[in-house]
């Protein structure tokens, strides 16, 4: 933004905002790298509420960062390095060392002054009365170069409850705002992060050689409850997904069994790692994928919509997607033992379905799905977490006379094949149905009956996916009510395939 003002010759000033977790993201230093090169008006706004970058602030400090804020320090700075460079050798380079070794000293901001910005902080993000005064100064600063002011504040400030939480209610359900107490509704279901954490723990205790790597969400993902219990073989990278799906490559090279915990939509960034340092070599790096289909409150922006789609395409490559929690835990298991290629497994945000869960979790045969409930003249091959939808959906169809079969695909890749062509030949219609976008398990599906000739026989297929298109936040039931994959939409998917939607307005039997 700041290049394109420049380009069009407007005097305008781009300012970025950017938390201390980010910015210890790799595209934060390429960005600041770049912009600190070019002399354009950009200032660069570092909120400090966790990392602790900087020593606790004073009131020296604000005084300080107020002032080599203001116009006539910098004038004077600038008068001074001028004024160095008349001087003999010795004495400029001297001159230069002490002023940085000062202002290093005074405020933490070497490191950024190398990148070519002007450092300025840090100072209290409270307190009004310095933080605006200096705002106005670096606004008003005629000189078009990087600046990057540096703010300390604490997440949650000013409310008790945010405060004295262990997240500072960095996400939350409905609360009340006068006693802070979060509305959750109660679930005898254990959730699916639980789940895994707790087979990952299991499969540690019979191998050693398991460990646990995650991308800044230790307590999202349950890496941390892993570390509590394996603290020497789990390891957090950071917001730094390339370097943690890399990193997990390297452990697999040395024999070890690294099982990268990391949300669907965070993965997207790491994906050039994934092709050429776990794919391409064909690596055995365990790819745990949380969040998986709609999460409601947190929105598009955490949505796993994509990763059976990269994933799949991807050769050597073994993907899984568990139907309920029990499913996981196998998975869990049966990744643990793949040794001779990359596999990655996904599960939903929230609490499980309830079912019974073993004590640990069973191998799973690579490629090969299961028959839930036998029927006669439709199908539904289901994967993940859309299967409890898929028997309701079974139950409706019954109730209007149409016997159903229901399939767990479980596998995106390597596809149960003889499952498939069993479902194809003896069915009337066959529906898939995922919680993904266009181009993952319906399309390699459709790709092996299309080459198989079973699309050649008058089989009515369909298949239900994610939508194309970003739906904002909501429940999650209303998200997939919106994206219509619930079990009344595969009822009128398949009465319709089967030329009977008139009988949808009928109600059924009892």
């Amino acid at each position: 933004m700041a290049v394109a003002s420049s380009l069009s010759g407007v005097k305008n000033t781009a300012i970025a905002v950017i938390g201390d977790g980010a910015m210890t993201a790799g595209m934060a230093y390429e960005a600041m790298n770049n912009a600190g090169s070019m002399k354009e008006r950009i200032i660069v706004v570092l909120n400090d509420n966790d990392m602790s970058i900087a020593p606790p602030v004073g009131a020296l400090s604000n005084y300080l960062s107020r002032l080599i804020s203001s116009k006539a320090y910098r004038s004077a700075r600038h008068f001074a390095k001028e004024l160095s460079k008349k001087l003999p050798k010795q004495i400029e380079t001297v001159a230069q060392r002490a002023e940085e070794y000062a202002r290093g000293m005074v405020t933490g901001g070497t490191m950024f002054e190398e990148l070519g910005f002007y450092y300025v902080g840090p100072i209290d993000g409270h307190n009004m009365e310095h933080l605006i005064p200096i705002l106005k100064n670096l606004r008003d600063d005629p000189e078009d170069a990087p600046i990057l002011l540096h703010i300390v504040t604490e997440k949650g400030h000013g409310y008790q409850p945010a405060e004295d939480s262990a997240d500072k209610y960095h996400g939350v359900s409905k609360f009340d705002v006068v006693t802070g107490k979060q509305h959750k509704p109660k679930s005898n279901a254990p959730s699916y992060t639980n789940v895994f954490a707790q087979a990952l723990i299991e499969e540690a205790k019979h191998d050693d050689k398991i460990i646990a790597v995650t991308a800044a969400m230790p307590s999202g993902t349950g890496v941390d409850k892993f570390g509590d219990v394996y603290p020497e073989r789990s390891f957090d990278v950071g917001i730094a997904e390339q370097h943690g799906v890399t990193f997990a490559a390297g452990l697999a090279t040395e024999g070890y069994r690294p099982f990268a915990a990391i949300y669907s939509t965070f993965l997207q960034r790491a994906y050039d790692q994934v092709v050429h340092d776990v794919a391409i070599q064909s690596l055995p790096v365990r790819f745990a994928i949380d969040r998986a289909g709609y999460v409601g409150d947190d929105g598009s922006t955490h949505c796993g919509a994509f990763d059976i789609t990269y994933l799949a395409t991807l050769p050597n490559f073994v993907v899984m997607a568990a139907s309920d929690e029990a499913e996981l835990m196998h998975m869990t298991r049966t990744a643990a033992s793949i040794d001779d290629r990359p596999s990655a497994f996904r599960y939903p945000r929230g609490e499980g379905v309830g079912v019974e869960l073993p004590e640990r979790g069973e191998i799973l045969e690579i490629g090969k799905g299961r028959i839930v409930r036998e029927g006669k003249t439709a199908a539904i091959l289901s994967l993940g977490g859309r299967l409890q939808e898929s028997l309701k959906a079974a139950e409706e169809l019954a109730a209007r006379g149409l016997s159903t079969t229901v399939a767990d695909a479980r596998f995106v890749k390597p596809l149960d094949e003889d499952m498939i062509r069993d479902l194809a030949n003896n069915h009337e219609v066959l529906v898939t149905i995922e919680e993904g976008a266009i181009g993952g398990f319906g399309s390699h599906v459709l790709t092996f009956m299309a080459n198989d000739g079973l699309l050649e026989k008058g089989l009515k297929v369909r298949t239900l996916m994610m939508p194309d298109m970003f739906i904002d936040q909501h429940k999650p039931a209303v998200q997939y009510e919106m994206a219509k994959l619930t079990a009344s939409d595969l009822v009128e998917t398949i009465m319709t395939a089967l030329g009977r939607e008139d009988e949808l307005n009928q109600p059924a039997r009892a």
